[in-house]
């Protein structure tokens, strides 16, 4: 989807006003349609009954109940009571509630808000009636203007402004759009006074033609240091080769800048996916999720919110890979680090966060990461005195005021398996075989008892010293 906006300046006044007051109309029009959506109302009846209503033609409606929809939907799926909607946004009702706020700053607000409840108005494109009919792009000798229709046969006509400065670019973007007859939807807002105009064309892409037949190539993207690291598997699974694109470009500048770059970053990936002829694995992050606290305390959403713009970077590359033909395969990130950390860092000498990329190509295949069977004979060999003096470590190891906050339920965890394992004299264990854990707590369990312990206040970038234990089933050296 391509989106261009656009700064709309009427002729005069008047025209202004009665695209102010068809807004207003049509945003009263979608507030109804949620009500009556809500109590089981069809799209037929509304779209019959709301025309004459609210004076809107049959196009105009039946975009309102459109959007009335979704946003019914949307509700539902983030778990909110579709009944509590509040249109013009919570956030600044809440704060008109407030007795403290008086005055000027009270009207300020209010003015916000009801621009944003009454100053809205969406349409839809139709191919077949080449463009946009309610809200059509006009190309003219003084410029390029947009047609509203406000009622039967009447129109007004205000030109479009790329931005607060002009941007011939997105002029000349939408003047292509007008002529190729694409169709485009118009989504109208009133912003300070303004109105402002979001012209939306939807991409045609080619055919999938590199797809993970012969492997795919993982993508790991890492806040600190900046850089995309990057394994490309064969169809088996098997690591061919890897490398990293270091980022520090986004580590500061401007926003534009720093969006500049992340196309350039994204334009390497899929250069690289084209040379190899294969399909690009990443995660699938989603920052909607506030995790199991709902206060965002996953270390992958405050990786998100805390560095760069994560999950743009990811939208480019999925972006630029369909454009080119190239499958994106998107798939859970949990533990991924924590898995190529323990098993492939030390197996394959590599840093930890090519490590990760290698388990996400893998991933993208299908393919299951078993706990390795050194580790698991490690923890078997372990004595009941063994086991209580490794337990007093970690816990000296959760005292330890240096050490990272993230650790701490790691370390907790490890401390319960432990016990488990105090409890059970003559044990043979399997992976998870007579615990309560999953197969993701068990390598988190095992990062806390192995590689805490040898580096307690950070995690580790070498991960060579585990190569003898994982390898050739070598401890017992302190």
């Amino acid at each position: 989807m391509i989106v261009i906006q656009a700064k709309l300046i009427f002729l005069n006044q008047e025209d202004k006003q009665r695209a102010l007051d068809l807004m207003r109309r049509w945003s009263s029009c979608m507030r109804f349609a949620y009500k009556r959506l809500l109590e089981g109302y069809d799209r037929k009846t509304l779209k019959r009954d709301l025309q004459g209503m609210f004076d809107l033609n049959s196009r105009y409606v039946d975009d309102a109940i459109m959007k009335a929809r979704s946003t019914l939907e949307s509700a539902r799926e983030l778990g909110n009571n579709p009944k509590k909607v509040i249109f013009g946004g919570r956030d600044l009702f809440k704060k008109l509630q407030k007795h403290h706020i008086n005055g000027k700053a009270y009207e300020r607000l209010k003015i916000r808000w009801q621009e944003k409840r009454k100053g809205n108005l969406y349409s839809r494109g139709d191919k077949s009636k080449k463009g946009n009919l309610n809200t059509r792009i006009e190309i003219k000798e003084n410029g390029t203007f947009l047609r509203i229709n406000v009622g039967e046969r009447k129109y007004v006509y205000a030109k479009i402004e790329a931005g607060y400065k002009k941007n011939k670019r997105r002029e000349e973007l939408l003047q292509e759009i007008t002529k190729s007859d694409i169709p485009y939807s118009v989504e109208l807002k009133l912003k300070n006074g303004s109105i402002y105009a979001y012209f939306a064309v939807e991409e045609e892409y080619p055919e999938i033609k590199i797809t993970k037949e012969k492997g795919v190539i993982g993508i790991d993207i890492n806040a600190y240091p900046d850089n995309i690291s990057w394994a490309e598997v064969d169809e088996e699974g098997n690591l061919t080769s890897y490398g990293s694109i270091p980022m520090p470009e986004l580590a500061s500048g401007s926003k534009e800048k720093r969006e500049y770059y992340r196309w350039q970053y994204a334009h390497e990936i899929i250069k690289i996916a084209k040379e190899k002829g294969k399909a690009i694995v990443i995660e699938k992050l989603d920052i909607k999720d506030k995790g199991k606290k709902g206060d965002f305390s996953g270390r992958k959403s405050r990786r998100i919110r805390h560095s760069f713009s994560y999950k743009s970077l990811l939208s480019k590359i999925k972006t630029l890979a369909k454009r080119e033909g190239i499958e994106v395969i998107e798939v859970d990130p949990s533990y991924t680090s924590i898995i190529g950390m323990l098993k492939y860092a030390p197996q394959y000498m590599i840093t930890k966060d090519t490590a990760a990329a290698y388990v996400i190509a893998r991933r993208g295949l299908g393919k299951e990461e078993k706990i390795p069977d050194n580790y698991m004979k490690f923890l078997n060999a372990l004595t009941v005195e063994e086991l209580e003096e490794l337990k007093e470590h970690v816990k000296k190891t959760v005292r330890n005021k240096k050490l990272k906050k993230k650790h701490l339920k790691e370390i907790k965890k490890a401390i319960e398996f432990l016990q488990s394992l105090e409890s059970e004299p003559g044990r043979v264990l399997k992976p998870l075989g007579g615990t309560s854990f999953s197969t993701h707590d068990f390598w988190r369990v095992l990062k806390a008892a192995v590689v805490i312990p040898l580096s307690p206040e950070k995690v580790p970038r070498d991960f060579s010293v585990l190569k003898e234990l994982l390898i050739q089933g070598k401890w017992g050296d302190p």
